[in-house]
Parts: structure tokens; sequence; C-alpha cells
């Protein structure tokens, strides 16, 4: 592994060159492309827990189009083909699944660097544990092409089938069995490091709805701060759902989504599933009941849950209110969710995103 940067470098091209090579030392500008990221060793991912950056960088033009062009310019520098290539999501990272086996992931401004840089080392260590989560590429990344951080993945499957909620606590039961490497370097979990910047530098809020959100955010980190939490921490995958287990070729559970990891609360992988029963509505009963079964903890029995189930409905706000700007329907969805904070009133009606 090159002691220089995040990825373990291969075989990108099966003729024994690492195409991400052609490309080191060069950032984006006349002439160039991009570069692998600049990282601290084998597994040294020294970040705190989710990207919380200054500075002022534009994230509304994340767009399909213009994601699109920072597909071709990645691909070309790693040595794949982009023409194919389809949408796959587009949210906090653009991902699109090449016409080979591959699933390119990309992070809305190079802000998002140490978190690729996570991800990346994350998806190494847990493949020496032969732990069932989505593989890096064996070549040198994450890169940083057109000021976005870029990361490649073998494709789990040709379609997308989620998992259950009882295969999510399973995986969640091995992982949270599992002690990361010291060089592994997770930081503790900052719940609110994300939301902060995606209120700020989001055009599309107006002034009233960002400043309920940041009055809103504040009130929950003085209420996340005094919680008492009943299990014991330790590493955690930040956005445990059936949203992040996809099924493999072999129908296996695979867990996705990896730049969340951290050191923290276990009630903090728990309690998507909880809201997304009690809440939403999303799951049933016997659905919710099968997940807490097959984990052995009951988070909405824990006196914090209510705390923790505001916290997560705050930042599925926050996540969705980034791509309100370029899609009509999903603005209105938003509209609905900060009227529902600001009210008090129910959350049946949010739809899945």
């Amino acid at each position: 592994m090159d002691s220089n940067t995040c990825g373990r470098g291969g075989r990108a091209d099966g003729l024994g060159r690492d195409p991400l090579a052609e490309v080191a030392g060069r950032r984006r500008g006349p002439g160039g492309l991009g570069t692998p990221s600049r990282c601290w060793g084998s597994f040294q991912v020294m970040t705190g827990a989710f990207a919380e950056p200054d500075g002022q960088d534009e994230e509304d033009d994340f767009t399909a189009t213009t994601t699109s062009e920072t597909l071709e310019h990645a691909c070309r520098a790693a040595g794949f083909e982009a023409r194919g290539a389809r949408l796959l999501r587009l949210g906090e990272n653009a991902m699109f699944r090449l016409a080979q086996p591959i699933v390119v992931r990309i992070a809305r401004t190079a802000a998002y660097e140490p978190d690729a840089c996570r991800e990346v080392a994350v998806a190494r260590w847990l493949e020496t544990e032969d732990y069932p989560a989505v593989r890096a590429l064996p070549i040198s990344q994450p890169l940083v092409i057109d000021g976005r951080v870029v990361t490649f993945w073998e494709a789990l499957s040709d379609e997308e089938v989620y998992g259950t909620p009882a295969e999510v606590a399973d995986l969640l039961v091995r992982l949270h069995a599992m002690t990361p490497p010291v060089p592994l370097g997770l930081q503790p979990l900052r719940p609110f490091a994300r939301a902060e910047r995606r209120i700020e530098h989001n055009g599309w809020l107006s002034s009233a709805d960002r400043s309920f959100l940041r009055a809103r955010m504040e009130g929950l980190r003085s209420r996340y701060a005094d919680l008492q939490f009943a299990l014991p921490p330790g590493v955690i995958h930040g956005d445990a759902s059936v949203g992040n287990v996809i099924h493999d070729r072999d129908g296996r559970p695979v867990l996705i989504d990896l730049d969340g990891f951290a050191m923290g609360p276990r009630e903090w992988d728990l309690v998507l599933t909880a809201i997304y029963y009690d809440s939403f509505g999303w799951h049933t009963a016997a659905e919710y009941t099968a997940f807490a079964e097959v984990y052995g903890f009951d988070v909405m029995r824990w006196p914090g849950y209510p705390v923790l189930r505001d916290v997560r409905e705050f930042l599925m706000v926050t996540w969705l209110s980034q791509k309100a700007g370029h899609d009509k329907q999903v603005a209105a969805e938003v509209r609905k969710r900060i009227e529902a904070l600001r009210t008090g009133g129910g959350k049946r009606d949010w739809q899945p995103y």
C-alpha cells in the first residue's frame, strides 16, 4: 500500500499498472484531472466522524448532469469506461453503476475527502475480517476530481434488493462485536457535523427556515449531550437501516455506505429502524419486533429514545433539503417536514427517499 494514500494500490486494468499513478501530483486545473487524495498511511485515518469543514464550497450545482461530467473525468483517470453508466442515487453522494460491475461514488465537495479516506480504510479493514460489507476496488483512492471526491467500489449485484430489518440487526450484532484496529483511528461520533453544513450552504432554504433549523439544532445538541446510554460504546456504522443493506448476487445481505463509521453509542445504529416503524410506519410491527429480537435490545424501551428519535428526524430533513433546489417534489416534501418539526405534527405522511 502506498503510505501516502488512503487506498491500497492495485491492478485496475489487468495490465499490472495503476492508472491513478498517471495523475499523481495533479489537482484539477489546466491540463489536470485530479489526484489520489493524501492521507496517513496504512489504515491511518485520524479524522472526525463526518466532515465539518470551514469555507463556502458551492454545492447547489450537484446535479445528475454535473456529476456525470465528474464521472467521465474520474473514469478516464482511473482507467475505466464511463459509457453506459446509470445514476443509482443522488443525495449526500452521487452513485453511478458502470457497465462494468463497478459503482462510482462522488461526494459533493473536496471537503468530504477525510470521510472518503475513512470509508476506503474501513472497507479494507472489514475485508480483512471477512465481514459482509461492500468492497473498495484495489486501487489507490479516493481521487479528487472537479473539486469532488470520487471512490470506486465493487457492484454487489445487477439490481438493488434491500435487506430486511432482521438482516440489518444481524449485521449490527456482528459489527458491534468487533474491535477496530487502533491505526484506523476512528473518532467519536459528531451527530450534527453534516447538518450544520447542510443548513449553512443550502441556497434553497428561506431565511426563516434556516433560522428555525439552526435553533432546532442547538436545542437538540443540548438534549443529546445529556443522554445516558444503556449500551456500551464501540464501533458503529452511523447510518444503519434497510437502505444501507443490499443483497449480493447470492442473496446475502451486505452492508454499504461506510463513510459514517465512528466510535459511539450503539443505540445510534438502532434508532433509524425504530423510527421507520414508530414515526413513519415504513416498517410493520412484526418487522420491528424481529429487528429488536435479533439484536437483543429494544431501543424504543430505552428512556433516551425520544431524544435520538428527534435528532434523527431532524437530520433526515437537513439531508433531503440538499436536493430541494433541483426537484419540486422533493421541495414540497422538505417544506412538509419542516412544518411538522415546527408544529410537532405527525410524520406518517413523510415519504421515503
